[in-house]
């Protein structure tokens, strides 16, 4: 049963990831990065989140990946998947804590 449920939450999250964001526009987006160590790792893996409000209030995930920490690079990946699925119009605003890998990312993307 497990294996059955996790192959569901896979193709429905894969579906996820490959959805078409042309039609979606956002006045704000805030980028966050979650540092999960649940087995005891030596290294903790960052799980890069980006978040949408849209003119309405309603505020959607985006887009997320596990990256390499809050590295440009990492940053700079999720937003080029979040633009080659579609998003075309630029957020009014774009919010992030004082790391600077969102801001460099951002700016050549």
């Amino acid at each position: 049963v497990i294996s059955r449920l996790t192959g569901e939450w896979q193709q429905e999250y894969d579906r996820w990831q490959r959805r078409d964001l042309s039609a979606r526009r956002y006045v704000y987006i805030w980028a966050e990065g979650v540092y999960l160590q649940a087995r005891m790792e030596a290294q903790a893996e960052c799980i890069l989140v980006i978040l949408g409000a849209t003119p309405e209030g309603k505020k959607e995930l985006v887009g997320f990946q596990v990256g390499v920490r809050e590295s440009a690079q990492s940053r700079r990946d999720l937003l080029v998947d979040i633009k080659a699925r579609g998003l075309k119009v630029l957020p009014e605003i774009a919010v992030g804590d004082g790391g600077m890998g969102f801001w460099k990312a951002l700016d050549e993307v």
